[in-house]
């Protein structure tokens, strides 16, 4: 028998050191293996990641442009570089853990600032960047119909649909779409299910609502289902093809998102929009979480969660790690080269697009177009320094455009896209870029195709003018804010509560009282609005008055007369003869003149033989007298004095005949 050495007995043991040490090695691997692998039902709390955007609007730079900076800190915000690095990081930081990470947007991607207008010119800038971040899925809101379903379809054609559904889906699962329209090629989906890495079975779906539906410019010929009724038939659609946590991408704000939260069961998250709400801490609705990350791609919205699936339910993580909800897309945010070179593409058509429609003024977007001390800051349901400066500019300059007087300009809060801010840094000092000056006005388009809402002009009676701002009161009380309409050449003086008589309760319908306004005035002079300028404007004036609004308001101003027809306007030529929206747009040189045109145009009117630089004047600084809001006295005032003289009277009647019957 052969002895063993004290050498062969130190080699054994070092073999058997290593072949435990592979044995625990590989026995861990293959936990780990296992934990991976594992299907996701079986697993006790499974994390991920939803980012979020909504109401994008296509900014695809930083705004106020003029004052960013690709080098230094600037207070400039958003931007899609910015939104794409910032997401990278996330990603990156997730991916260490296996942590999957899906991105969202609640809608209204397209309108706003001038980039939107390169939809018209056959690019599809905002979802073709939105792909290359890595949207999983974007829901249609209300603007990506702005310039009609027909550029729509074309939109979604040049951004590649339907092909494009597998690494971006264009979600519309209440959107009816006639079969034999152009847009149904895009095949825009009602349900997605994905299933991610670690076998999570995700089912997303997107809806707009009503308030959303009831803003769309040119939806026609699609029409739309009820949300509720849709969002029902997606969850069981989704549940029976085996999702397990569902996902609401919405863009009808969070009051209606509330409303599907509490009425349609098996909902964990909603993803809104619509309202430009940034929702700090998400609202949670019994077992759903919504979120809203505000607009313009100021903030990426970031919702951490557990999926409990033996519960069927999400548990938010944030406070977990301490990270917010919202992250300001701000300029200590490393952006993304890639994209920011695909940004600058983009940049360099819109500049050329802008030279040819400017006829060569304007060649840069960020070339300066006026100077300030101040913002011109938008208000909510209220006279806006802004408004006063966009409703100037309409009716100075369209009647500088066609030869003649206009008395009044109108213009809805919803149409000024923000507030006027110039430069605040030592390179922009009080400048105001073109960009940054589009941004206000530049939706739409009109029947010719090209990018901003026309102007339209046409007569109205004195009383129809006092319409008008009943309509102003009453929809901005009924419909908020966006309806509440800015004027030059006239004032008034209002009380919101005499808006209405009162809402019938059960049916919530309200009854409109046509008695908001209790003084209205015209401006008879030229040029900016003054206050010693005015005259009273009577009930009942049936004069004619030359008025001019864009295409989109002047749209729905004749809707509120179908159903109230003591509110009814008539657009009529100067002879008082009816005539068609159509027959009002109005022309200079052949070509529609665009409200964005005459803002433009103003915002250059005011250098002066001393400077060549056009500097806003002071009277914008503030609003003026205008828009009163005044606190009157009650509709029910008079009624009751009526009913208590009416009721002493019967007493006294009472009395007398009591008397009468003694004696």
């Amino acid at each position: 028998m052969r002895s063993i050495k004290p050498k062969e007995k130190q080699q054994n043991g070092i073999q058997k050191i290593f072949f435990r040490w592979v044995l625990q090695l590989s026995t861990l691997l293959l936990f780990l293996i296992f934990l991976i692998s594992v299907p996701a039902e079986a697993q006790d709390r499974i994390p991920i990641t939803i980012l979020h955007t909504n109401d994008e609007h296509s900014h695809l730079i930083p705004h106020p442009a003029v004052d960013h900076h690709p080098e230094r800190e600037n207070p400039a915000i958003g931007g899609f570089a910015r939104l794409a690095g910032k997401v990278n990081e996330i990603r990156q930081e997730k991916e260490r853990n296996g942590e999957p990470v899906l991105l969202f947007s609640g809608g209204d991607f397209i309108g706003g600032p001038s980039f939107g207008w390169l939809a018209l010119s056959g690019h599809a800038a905002e979802l073709t960047l939105m792909q290359e971040i890595g949207y999983d899925a974007v829901v249609i809101g209300n603007h990506e119909f702005d310039f009609g379903t027909e550029v729509l379809a074309e939109y979604l054609a040049a951004a590649g649909y339907p092909e494009a559904h597998e690494h971006t889906a264009v979600l519309g699962t209440n959107h009816l779409v006639p079969e034999d329209h152009p847009l149904a090629e895009a095949d825009i989906k009602t349900t997605v299910l994905k299933t991610l890495d670690n076998g999570l079975k995700i089912g997303v779906f997107g809806l707009i609502g009503d308030d959303a539906i009831s803003k769309t410019a040119f939806p026609e010929p699609v029409e739309f289902r009820n949300y509720l009724e849709a969002a029902e038939e997606a969850v069981a659609e989704l549940k029976a093809e085996g999702a397990e946590l569902i996902i609401s991408v919405n863009h009808s704000g969070e009051i209606e998102d509330q409303i599907l939260a509490r009425e349609v069961e098996g909902i964990h998250v909603i993803v809104g929009g619509h309202f430009h709400t940034p929702l700090y801490e998400p609202i949670v609705e019994g077992e759903t979480v919504i979120v809203q990350a505000g607009s313009y791609t100021e903030y990426l919205g970031r919702l951490e969660l557990y999926w409990l699936p033996d519960d069927n339910k999400v548990e938010i993580r944030n406070p977990e790690y301490d990270n917010p909800f919202l992250i300001r897309l701000d300029s200590s945010v490393e952006p993304d080269r890639e994209i920011a070179e695909r940004v600058r593409m983009y940049e360099q058509e819109l500049n050329a697009l802008v030279e040819e429609m400017t006829g060569g003024f304007v060649n840069d977007i960020h070339q300066t177009i006026m100077h300030s001390r101040f913002s011109l800051n938008r208000a909510y349901k209220q006279e806006s320094a802004i408004g006063n400066f966009i409703t100037d500019a309409m009716r100075i300059e369209t009647g500088r455009a066609i030869g003649e007087r206009v008395d009044v300009a109108v213009q809805a809060n919803g149409a000024i896209r923000g507030s006027i801010r110039p430069g605040t840094m030592p390179w922009s000092e009080g400048e105001v870029s073109f960009y940054d000056l589009m941004i206000t006005t530049g939706l739409g388009s009109g029947p010719d195709g090209k990018p901003g809402y026309p102007v339209v002009a046409f007569y109205l009676t004195g009383e129809e003018v006092r319409r008008a701002m009943e309509v102003s009161v009453l929809l901005s009380e009924m419909l908020m804010d966006n309806y509440f309409l800015q004027f030059s050449g006239a004032s008034m003086e209002y009380d919101p509560k005499r808006a209405l008589w009162l809402t019938v309760p059960v049916i919530d319908q309200p009854i409109p009282s046509s008695r908001s306004v209790l003084n209205a005035s015209l401006y008879e002079g030229d040029g900016i609005q003054q206050e010693d300028g005015m005259r009273p404007l009577e009930k009942g004036d049936q004069e004619l008055y030359h008025v001019v609004t864009d295409y989109y308001i002047a749209g729905f101003l004749p809707m509120v007369g179908e159903l109230l027809p003591s509110l009814g306007i008539e657009f009529k030529n100067s002879r008082g003869d009816i005539i068609e929206l159509d027959d009002a747009i109005v022309k200079q040189n052949g070509s529609e003149l665009k409200v964005w045109q005459t803002v433009a145009n103003y915002a250059l009117s005011f250098s002066d033989e001393d400077s060549e630089e056009s500097v806003i004047p002071a009277v914008y600084e503030e609003p003026g007298n205008r828009l009163i809001r005044v606190e009157a006295r009650s509709l029910y005032f008079w009624p009751l004095v009526g009913v208590i003289l009416l009721a002493g009277g019967l007493m006294a009647l009472l009395y007398r005949r009591r008397r009468l019957k003694r004696g």
